[in-house]
């Protein structure tokens, strides 16, 4: 079965940024899993798998407007550190580079440290991957036809997709 809208995909990757670097993989886990069609993942790998069928392995290369965006070197903001995830004893540890999780209104994102007092800490809020090549090497697992239920939630159920 080819890979279209409103299949449910489940696949293993693995990332890597354009210096080889692997970022991470699903091996080793379950495999992931998401409803084609509905932007549930980054826009060129979704373009990259359109019509792969399950058993297929292949990499593919998305360039930055099509994975996380082009960085915004004025992305910044200070942040009080209650907003930040975690414990106080992992806040007190925070160093410039980390990757913090920030809970907003639209709920968690992730961050980079910029710099961090006693009250508050200022962060990158580019995605920590944002202006980056990346590279995937896919391993298709499975393709399905998406339950109605799916569809009108607007992602995968089960295993690798969301839980209720």
């Amino acid at each position: 079965m080819q890979i279209s809208k409103d299949k449910i995909v489940t696949f293993h990757y693995r990332l890597q940024d354009e210096n080889g670097v692997e970022i991470e993989s699903s091996h080793g886990g379950d495999p992931m899993a998401y409803l084609h069609g509905h932007g549930n993942i980054i826009s060129g790998l979704e373009k990259g798998m359109e019509g792969k069928n399950a058993e297929d392995i292949f990499s593919i290369t998305v360039e930055a407007k099509d994975a996380y965006g082009e960085r915004n070197e004025d992305s910044k903001q200070r942040v009080p550190l209650k907003h930040l995830s975690g414990d106080k004893k992992s806040k007190a540890k925070l160093k410039p580079g980390m990757v913090v999780t920030i809970n907003t209104e639209e709920g968690a994102k992730q961050v980079i440290v910029i710099k961090a007092g006693k009250f508050n800490v200022d962060v990158d809020t580019n995605h920590p991957l944002a202006g980056k090549i990346l590279t995937f090497d896919v391993d298709v697992q499975g393709v399905r036809d998406a339950s109605n239920e799916e569809i009108s939630h607007g992602h995968a159920h089960g295993v690798g997709g969301h839980h209720h």
